[in-house]
């Protein structure tokens, strides 16, 4: 009888791992994740989001399963998108998103780029000494070889920039021409508008974090969803589902990502990782939220004061925002363009100066600028709905997508926040050095 085994998971219950599953789920790439939280710092809002991105990652395999099996892939098939599922976060720095934008804009990259290099075995998530302690144990690139795997195909399906995009994939650069009968869908189970990843996250995320926003009709999409001409699609029958998942999206966005004080509390840790050297943000990938912090704290100073006040909730206040529905759409590109952390930064020593502190304790926030970079499918609604003989797309079907194509998921355009006994100080800086209106 082949080895196997069971995991119980909070969210879909029991998941059944198999060769080749098991191997990669003992990966210390994979272990790594036990100490990651999936929610970054919104356990300091959420207390009871402390839920890791392996259960999420696990979470996200069972959801591949099921998908797979409701589209009746060949074994094969399945193997390589499970595989991918499991894996597709391995390369998170600590705190999940909380240093995505640092990671683009010191190397220009992201954590699905670090995943991808983790995969292909061009990176290794151990350093020397815990080779040694270790003692050389395998890597995700040895576990999927030894299966008969490979790694690139396994890495292509997690990486969008390695596909040719079909009109259902728009990540801002065209790599192609989509060709007829490809298979796509494969790629677009793992990360696309409608992937497991999300499938798994916005369930994973809803119930630890108490809201109701992010509760979808999982099975009502899992039963209806189909592959047309190499294309993930819906049935029409799953419409008001996939709807609802969208819905699910933007609101879990609103509520929880982009949180006022979650923003603040990741803004201040990122803003200390920014001011370390080159080198130590480009080992990021290699910590966990515990070894950041102390390393943080061992460095004392304003890395100190920054790993404390989070250890203790001590965050720094809103001082001053402007609110998204109080921008006119030409200004967003303006806007947008204070977010580069070159502008960021002369802004936030600006305001400083004029409020007579630390640029330190002066942080700047402009989610429009974020939000591409740390969930590009946030723009994805295109989802393919098959409609008796015709495939339509889903924002020429459904007024719900269409409107929430032209919805911000964050309520201010700008925000500064600062220490508590700062605030009346920076507010009047920030409103005479931002060049904003309202």
């Amino acid at each position: 009888m082949a080895e196997y085994k069971i995991i119980r998971d909070s969210v879909h219950g029991s998941v059944r791992f198999e060769a080749p599953f098991l191997s990669l789920i003992e990966a210390n790439e994979l272990q790594r994740l036990h100490s990651v939280n999936q929610l970054g710092l919104a356990n300091l809002v959420y207390p009871g989001a402390n839920h890791t991105r392996l259960e999420h990652s696990l979470g996200t395999f069972a959801v591949a399963g099921r998908m797979a099996t409701s589209l009746r892939l060949e074994q094969r098939e399945d193997v390589l998108v499970r595989c991918a599922a499991i894996l597709h976060d391995i390369g998170h720095l600590p705190f999940s998103h909380t240093f995505e934008t640092v990671l683009h804009e010191q190397f220009g990259i992201d954590h699905v780029e670090i995943s991808r290099r983790l995969i292909t075995g061009q990176e290794s998530i151990l350093s020397e000494e815990e080779e040694r302690i270790l003692g050389g144990a395998a890597s995700v690139a040895d576990a999927l070889e030894r299966q008969g795997i490979d790694p690139k195909e396994v890495a292509s399906l997690i990486d969008p920039a390695s596909r040719a995009p079909s009109d259902q994939v728009t990540f801002g650069s065209h790599l192609g021409q989509a060709h007829f009968n490809e298979r796509r869908y494969l790629g677009q189970m793992v990360c696309g508008p409608m992937d497991v990843d999300q499938l798994d996250y916005l369930v994973r995320d809803a119930h630890y974090t108490g809201v109701a926003y992010g509760v979808i009709d999982l099975d009502r999409l899992l039963d209806t969803v189909e592959v047309f001409n190499g294309d993930l699609a819906v049935d029409k029958g799953g419409l008001s589902a996939v709807e609802g998942m969208l819905v699910a999206r933007t609101l879990m966005f609103s509520s929880v990502y982009f949180h006022k004080t979650v923003r603040i509390a990741e803004l201040m840790l990122a803003k200390a990782v920014e001011m370390l050297g080159h080198d130590e943000v480009a080992s990021l990938f290699r910590m966990t939220d515990s070894t950041l912090l102390s390393q943080l704290t061992a460095r004392g100073g304003y890395f100190e004061e920054v790993a404390t006040r989070i250890k203790y909730r001590r965050l720094f206040k809103k001082a001053y925002g402007r609110a998204a529905l109080d921008v006119a759409e030409d200004e967003w590109g303006d806007i947008d363009a204070l977010g580069r952390m070159d502008r960021r930064r002369r802004l936030e020593e600006e305001i400083a100066s004029r409020a007579g502190t630390d640029p330190g304790r002066v942080i700047i926030d402009v989610p429009s600028h974020e939000l591409p970079i740390s969930e590009p499918r946030m723009s994805l609604i295109d989802i393919r709905v098959i409609d008796g003989s015709k495939v339509r797309l889903l924002s020429r079907m459904s007024s719900i997508a269409q409107s929430l194509q032209n919805r911000r998921a964050h309520d201010w355009a700008v925000m500064v926040a600062c220490p508590a006994e700062d605030r009346d100080r920076v507010a009047r800086a920030a409103a005479k050095a931002l060049p904003l209106g309202g």
